[in-house]
């Protein structure tokens, strides 16, 4: 993390297309980290950071789903425009935080 940086929530989840990992919520950015984990041993490895979005370049926050609920985001990334779907306990703080910590900035 970067000086001045404050975790605000993390969690380990799973994202549509990328998989498991741990979603993390900082005052400056939101990063995915890929995990590996071993159920023999009860290991679990953090991986590459695949999404790395800075708060500013994220243009829209919800959730979605019924039975499934997923906290949703829209961001500006170097690929261009792309929606990213994590599969998280309480979708509705999970929003409310993004959308907290984006007025913030």
């Amino acid at each position: 993390m970067d000086d001045g940086e404050e975790k605000i929530r993390q969690e380990d989840c799973s994202e549509d297309n990328l998989g498991a990992g741990i979603l993390t919520l900082t005052n400056k950015r939101l990063a995915f980290d890929k995990t590996k984990a071993r159920i023999m041993d009860f290991t679990k490895r953090f991986g590459d950071t695949v999404v790395d979005v800075p708060l500013s370049k994220i243009t829209k926050a919800w959730k979605e789903g019924l039975f499934i609920k997923k906290v949703c985001f829209t961001a500006e990334t170097d690929k261009g425009e792309q929606t990213f779907k994590f599969g998280v306990f309480n979708t509705r703080s999970w929003v409310m935080a993004i959308r907290q910590a984006m007025a913030n900035v």
